[in-house]
């Protein structure tokens, strides 16, 4: 099996001028970008319809077996990043470990995450600009915010049924071409937007507190219907499996290190920090959230603004709304960066077609890749309902982390003198926690969805053996691209 060397990766990573990445980002910005994509869907979509559907008030339950799960896995990428300060998140770590083969399931794996990530974010984004705008007079055609062949109920009690989502077509769009025209400039905007997320988050969890009903947290943990995963200990499973959509943030920190100016300080900075303040943020959202509102009534696309709309403040409702747009497109800002970073680190092994790593001499930016992803995530927006693209994405994410505390395992014994400037405690105990913590929150997820994984996987089969392996840098070095 044809793996990279620690040594090779790093060395890689000093391409050729004109095809640097810009070393731009510090700590701050580092850990903004994290808590920028975690906080986002998590806290504003799907909190509810895991509390409505699967674990009731145990919901706070749910994020804090989540938050466990990401602290394992969160000291292993820390230490990966640290030793590994180039681009490709957990498709470099496990090319250095498990291989070539290994690495491109993983590479096409992250495909699924982020794009379809970022896609399922831009349809919740829509639906509370949506709510947003009619709050202030303006409405948009239903038909035009909603997929094709989705139901959507009118204010009067009819339906109609949508045609295309255009606002999730506009934010993509928007995102993309910031994305393109630099990385700092993103940087930027996106440590303003998480600023004033942050501000809207606390906010709800200091009012909401003087406003909570304790008996709406009574049963705690609601009875078994009989079905697993549909409340009671189980439900508290597949409800930590379903928001551990939100927590994919750190991960896509660990795609900055090629462009972060102290790699070795500012990863694992970047990817703990933003980790500890993100859960910690969760639970409390959680509590407040289903101390507000009956969890059986939180099964609507803007949990947090109906949360509010029980307290009676219009204005504060408004505020939310703005915070929740706010926190949305960072998670999709975030998500958008990390794919084209995925991509050009692949096509740099030969993996993936010479123009996924064409950087932009000027910009800096690998715009083809940006503007290829963009298209695609605009296009699956648009057409595509939420449905049960969290739960592909929460799957696709959790085989990531097992694959990349492994990696951690592995490398400990094969490069065992290479330099690590941040250490994971406890190996190989707090990696094979991460491991068996991530296959417990998948087992909570539903078997379709693993069928739906194990397609993709074999598409991506296909793909490598007929393009990937036979244009491999590893395999080919005379094909490395000039």
């Amino acid at each position: 099996m044809a793996r990279k060397s620690v040594a090779e990766i790093i060395a890689s990573a000093d391409v050729e001028e004109g095809r640097h990445l810009s070393k731009t980002l510090g700590a701050t910005s580092i850990t903004a970008m994290g808590i920028g994509a975690i906080i986002g869907a998590g806290i504003f979509v799907l909190t509810g319809t895991a509390a409505a559907q699967f674990a009731g008030p145990a919901i706070t339950l749910s994020f804090i077996l989540g938050g466990i799960a990401c602290a394992f896995v969160g000291l292993c990428y820390s230490e990966l990043a640290a030793m590994l300060p180039v681009c490709g998140s957990s498709y470099t770590y496990t090319y250095a470990t498990l291989g070539e083969l290994f690495a491109w399931i993983i590479g096409w794996d992250l495909i699924l995450e982020y794009a379809m990530g970022a896609a399922t974010v831009a349809v919740g984004w829509s639906g509370y600009i949506v709510s947003l705008l009619r709050n202030v007079g303006i409405d948009i055609p239903p038909t035009l915010a909603a997929a094709p062949g989705t139901i959507v109920k009118l204010a009067d009690g009819s339906t109609v049924t949508g045609v295309i989502n255009l606002p999730a077509v506009v934010i993509i769009a928007i995102l993309t071409t910031l994305l393109v025209l630099g990385t700092k400039e993103s940087a930027r905007l996106n440590n303003v937007m998480v600023a004033v997320k942050l501000t809207v988050v606390v906010a709800f969890i200091a009012i909401g507190l003087f406003f909570i009903k304790p008996e709406h947290w009574h049963p705690f943990i609601p009875a078994n219907t009989g079905q697993f995963g549909s409340f009671g200990m189980s439900g508290i499973l597949r409800g930590s499996a379903v928001v551990f959509f939100a927590f994919i943030g750190f991960d896509a920190v660990s795609t900055a290190a090629q462009e972060a100016r102290q790699p070795q300080r500012d990863m694992p900075i970047g990817i703990l920090g933003s980790l500890v303040i993100c859960t910690v943020l969760y639970i409390l959202v959680a509590a407040v959230l289903t101390g507000l509102v009956p969890y059986t009534e939180l099964n609507v696309p803007d949990p947090i603004a109906k949360g509010v709309d029980t307290i009676g403040l219009t204005w504060f409702a408004i505020l939310i709304k703005i915070g929740a747009l706010t926190g949305l497109t960072t998670v999709i800002l975030v998500l958008l960066y990390g794919q084209s970073r995925i991509f050009f680190t692949m096509s740099q092994d030969g993996l993936l077609p010479h123009f996924f790593a064409k950087v932009h001499l000027r910009l800096h930016t690998p715009y083809l890749s940006q503007i290829l992803i963009g298209t695609v995530v605009a296009i699956v927006s648009a057409l595509t309902p939420i449905g049960v693209l969290g739960e592909m994405v929460s799957i696709g994410t959790l085989f990531a982390f097992v694959l990349v505390c492994g990696a951690v395992i592995y490398l400990r014994r094969s490069d065992s003198e290479a330099a690590r400037p941040f250490r994971a405690p406890g190996v190989p105990v707090v990696p094979v926690l991460g491991i068996l913590f991530c296959l417990l929150l998948m087992v909570g997820l539903p078997l379709v969805t693993w069928l739906r994984l194990v397609v993709w996987l074999v598409i991506g089969m296909v793909i490598y053996l007929s393009y990937g392996r036979n244009h491999s840098v590893l395999r080919h070095p005379e094909r490395k691209h000039t």
